[in-house]
């Protein structure tokens, strides 16, 4: 599914001088960054919407980005 959004014109050359061509991606990035955050989407769910080829992948963007989510041990252990 494609989204399109608004951007002011002055915000937009503002993001392109940092991101370049990549605001798209960048874009993307982040509603997958906050919905993983907010406990919307799975790690599975972010690497889908990222296409990331591998888990590795999810667990190093989201590392970058300072993104942990809580877990229990139940959960670790079931990891």
């Amino acid at each position: 599914m494609n989204v399109a959004i608004d951007i002011p014109e002055d915000v937009f050359r503002r993001l392109t001088e940092l991101w370049g061509s990549n605001l798209p991606r960048r874009s993307l990035e982040a509603i997958a960054l906050e919905a993983y955050r907010a406990g919307v989407l799975t790690e599975f769910e972010v690497q889908r919407m990222l296409n990331l080829g591998s888990r590795w992948e999810v667990e190093t963007f989201l590392k970058r980005e300072n993104a942990y989510l809580d877990h229990s041990e139940s959960e670790l252990e079931d990891d």
